[in-house]
């Protein structure tokens, strides 16, 4: 595609394609986002884009398109980059997360962040999962907080291959197992939402298919934003797509529907390999 056409193309977003907001069940909103780092350049361009409850959303589009600056936006993970600036509204169960009454520290033990990477701490299986719980006061006493490791750890998929093991380093995990240590891990602090950045770039196969199969079953009691380079993992895992291209939101809709019927010509060029 050539720049001129792309332009073109860029120029008609104006209009609202798509289905970015939603009229019930919805646990966060983005309404006219921008972000810009040292204040000049712009990252993103007026997002409005609702995420539903009990829905996987998939975040897809070119690299450097802005979805993971987005996805960062969602706990106020951007707060931690010099010179960026976040304007527009973003919302929590109706509740401005950008607000000066809003801890970041809290907000994120609610929208909870799994990187592309896994990174479990240099401790033990079991004070991995327990770091959170103990540093918000989740827990009573040690009884209950065995219980909330144990769960976290099921949820995961991972307490049948760690329960005999859990004084061992996580890190001696292997990298889908570390991936759902990371995953209990966020989960335990009893988030209402999670974030995903690309969970399964750096995993084989194999690993991928656990971790797709575990975020499925997770939708049932979490809402999930998940970034994604896999189109094929996109159309397997979630119920809407959201198709992004430079910083802007060009296409959300079902997910079916953006693959089998995209709206835009521009998400028509993406899924079908001409560009990106």
């Amino acid at each position: 595609m050539d720049n001129v056409n792309e332009l073109e193309l860029l120029q008609e977003l104006g209009k609202t394609v798509g289905e970015p907001t939603l009229k019930k069940d919805i646990r966060m909103s983005c309404n006219g986002v921008n972000v810009f780092y040292n204040e000049t350049a712009q990252a993103i361009f007026d997002v409005t884009l609702d995420i539903g409850k009990n829905q996987i959303l998939a975040m897809i589009g070119p690299s450097g398109c802005g979805k993971s600056t987005l996805l960062r936006c969602l706990n106020r993970m951007n707060d931690t980059i010099d010179g960026c600036v976040v304007n527009g509204e973003i919302s929590l169960d109706g509740d401005n997360i950008y607000s000066k009454e809003i801890d970041p520290v809290i907000l994120r033990a609610s929208v909870g962040m799994v990187f592309q990477k896994p990174n479990p701490f240099p401790k033990s299986i079991y004070d991995n999962v327990a770091y959170g719980p103990r540093l918000h006061g989740l827990t009573q006493n040690q009884s209950e907080l065995d219980d909330l490791v144990e769960e976290s750890l099921t949820k995961a998929g991972l307490w049948k291959e760690t329960k005999d093991r859990l004084d061992k380093p996580g890190t001696g995990l292997s990298g889908g197992q570390q991936q759902r240590l990371c995953i209990a891990r966020t989960i335990a602090v009893k988030p209402e939402v999670i974030l995903m950045d690309e969970p399964t770039s750096a995993l084989d196969p194999i690993a991928t298919a656990t971790i797709e199969e575990l975020m499925y079953d997770l939708k049932s009691s979490y809402t999930i934003a998940v970034v994604t380079h896999s189109m094929q993992q996109a159309a397997r895992i979630s119920d809407r797509t959201a198709y992004f291209h430079l910083g802007r939101l060009v296409e959300v809709n079902p997910t079916n529907e953006v693959f089998t019927n995209p709206e835009h010509e521009l998400t028509e060029n993406y899924i079908t390999g001409r560009f990106g």
